[in-house]
C-alpha cells in the first residue's frame, strides 16, 4: 500500500473516531478532509480548498432544490394533506381485512409525494393513522410497524432529499433520479400491501375490518385529496415533460402548497415562523454535511484509496452481482448503527468507483441505495422511525415495534431483488423523459 493510500485509511479512521466523540459529521468530514489535503498536497492547497469549496458549493444553483423541498414538506404537514390522503385511502379500502393498515401505506406513499422526508412522513401519518388503528383494536405490532415502514417511502417517492444529495455527490442528473424513484416507490408500496395481506392471512385478528364507506363518501374523500394530487402532477409531471427543471419544480410545488395553506387558513404568524425556522435549520444542517462530504470526497480521491479498493474487488474475478451483494450487505450492516444520511455521504466516495467499474447504471444504483437507506431507518438499534413511532405511543414496548417492522424489512429486501433482476423498472421513466 502506497503512502497516499495509507493517509486515506488514516483519514477514515480519524473521521470515525471524531464521530464516536460526537463531533458533528459535517465538521468532522471538513476537518479530516482539509488536514488530509494539507498532508498530501501541501498547506497552500488545503487553504485554497478551505477558502473556495464552502462558498462554491453553498452558492451552487443545484443546491436551491433542498430548502424548497424542505419548505414544501413543512407546508404540506401544516395544510393537513396527510389527513386528507388518509381519509381518501380509508374510504376506498378501509373495509378490507387489515384495511386501515393498507390505507396507511397508501397515505404514506401519497404524502411522500409532497414531503420528501421519512421522518416527517412517519410523524405526520403516525398522528393521523395510529389513533384510528388503535380505535379498531389493531395489533400494536401491525399498527406501529406499518407507520414506521410506510414513513420510509418519504425518501423514495419524489420529491426526495436523498436523491438530491446522491445526485450532487455523484454528479448525476437530479431530475432523472427523482423520476427514477416513481415506479420503485409504487412497487415497494404494492409489496408493503402484499405483506399486510399475507400477515392478515395468518393473523386475521391483528387487523379487523373497518366500516364500508358509501360511494358518495368515497367521492367526497377523493375531492379532498385532489389538491395534493394536482400539486404532484404539476411539479413531477413538469420535470418529466421538460417544462420545469428540478429546481423550478420544487419552487412551483412549494408555492402551490403555500397557496393551499392560505386557502385552508392553516397558516398563522406563529406557525409560519416555525415553518421558516425549521426550513432554515434543516437546510443549514444539510449544507454543512454536504460541504464536509464534498471536501472529504476529493481528499479520498487524491489518496487513490477508492481506486485501489475497486481494483482489488474486480481482481477477485467474482460475478458482478456477487460484488454488488457484498456491497449491499455491508450497507445493511452499517445501517444498524449509522444514521442513513451519514452513511450515504461517508461511503459514496469509496463505493461509486466500484459500481462504475462493475458497469452498473448510477441512476439505478441511486434507487437501490435509497431503499437500503430506508432499511436503515427501521433497523435496530438505530432505526430512527421506530423511535419516532415509540414517541407517539409511549405505552407500546419498543420490542413490539421492532417485531412489527420485521416483515416490512424483508419486503424491502424483496424489492431490491426485483430491481436487481429487472433494472428497467427504475430506468423506464427517466429514459423516456422528453427533455
Amino acid at each position: 500500500m502506497s503512502w497516499n493510500e495509507l493517509i486515506g485509511v488514516a483519514g477514515i479512521v480519524v473521521l470515525l473516531l471524531l464521530m464516536v466523540l460526537r463531533m458533528p459529521i459535517g465538521i468532522a468530514m471538513l476537518l479530516t478532509g482539509i488536514v488530509g489535503f494539507a498532508i498530501l498536497n501541501g498547506l497552500p492547497a488545503a487553504f485554497a480548498a478551505l477558502a473556495t469549496y464552502p462558498y462554491a458549493y453553498a452558492a451552487a444553483y443545484d443546491f436551491a432544490i433542498i430548502p424548497l423541498f424542505v419548505l414544501m414538506g413543512n407546508l404540506a404537514s401544516t395544510a393537513g394533506l396527510g389527513r386528507e390522503l388518509y381519509a381518501a385511502a380509508y374510504a376506498w379500502i378501509g373495509h378490507w381485512r387489515g384495511g386501515l393498515a393498507h390505507a396507511t401505506v397508501v397515505a404514506c406513499a401519497g404524502f411522500a409525494a409532497v414531503c420528501g422526508s421519512s421522518v416527517a412522513s412517519a410523524v405526520t401519518m403516525g398522528k393521523v393513522c395510529l389513533p384510528e388503528m388503535r380505535r379498531y383494536d389493531y395489533s400494536h405490532k401491525l399498527a406501529t410497524g406499518v407507520i414506521a415502514a410506510g414513513g420510509t417511502l418519504g425518501i423514495l417517492i419524489p420529491p426526495s432529499t436523498a436523491f438530491v444529495i446522491y445526485g450532487i455527490l455523484t454528479e448525476q442528473s437530479i431530475g432523472r433520479l427523482l423520476l427514477a424513484g416513481i415506479l420503485p416507490g409504487l412497487l415497494l408500496t404494492a409489496i408493503f400491501m402484499t405483506t399486510i395481506a399475507i400477515w392478515m392471512r395468518f393473523r386475521p385478528d391483528y387487523g379487523p375490518r373497518g366500516p364500508r364507506v358509501s360511494w358518495s363518501g368515497r367521492g367526497r374523500a377523493m375531492i379532498g385529496a385532489g389538491p395534493m394530487l394536482a400539486i404532484v402532477l404539476i411539479s413531477i409531471g413538469g420535470i418529466y415533460t421538460g417544462i420545469f427543471t428540478p429546481n423550478e419544480a420544487a419552487a412551483v410545488g412549494a408555492f402551490l402548497t403555500f397557496l393551499y395553506c392560505l386557502y385552508r387558513r392553516s397558516l398563522t404568524p406563529g406557525n409560519l415562523a416555525a415553518i421558516l425556522t425549521d426550513t432554515v435549520t434543516t437546510t443549514a444542517l444539510v449544507f454543512l454535511i454536504l460541504i464536509g462530504a464534498l471536501v472529504f470526497g476529493p481528499f479520498l480521491a487524491l489518496s487513490g484509496l477508492p481506486e485501489r479498493i475497486a481494483q482489488t474487488l474486480i481482481g477477485f474475478d467474482l460475478p458482478r452481482v456477487v460484488i454488488l451483494a457484498m456491497i449491499l450487505a455491508i450497507y445493511i450492516l452499517l445501517g444498524t448503527f449509522l444514521e442513513g444520511f451519514s452513511m450515504l455521504v461517508l461511503t459514496l466516495p469509496i463505493v461509486i468507483p466500484i459500481v462504475q467499474a462493475l458497469g452498473y447504471d448510477l441512476i439505478w444504483f441511486g434507487v437501490i441505495m435509497v431503499i437500503v437507506l430506508e432499511m436503515g431507518l427501521i433497523d435496530p438499534p438505530v432505526g430512527i422511525n421506530c423511535f419516532i413511532v415509540k414517541g407517539l405511543v409511549p405505552d407500546v414496548p419498543l420490542t413490539d415495534i421492532f417485531k412489527g417492522i420485521l416483515p416490512f424489512w424483508f419486503a424491502m429486501m424483496v424489492c431490491i431483488a426485483i430491481l436487481i433482476a429487472f433494472p428497467q423498472i427504475a430506468l423506464l421513466i427517466p429514459n423516456t423523459m422528453i427533455n
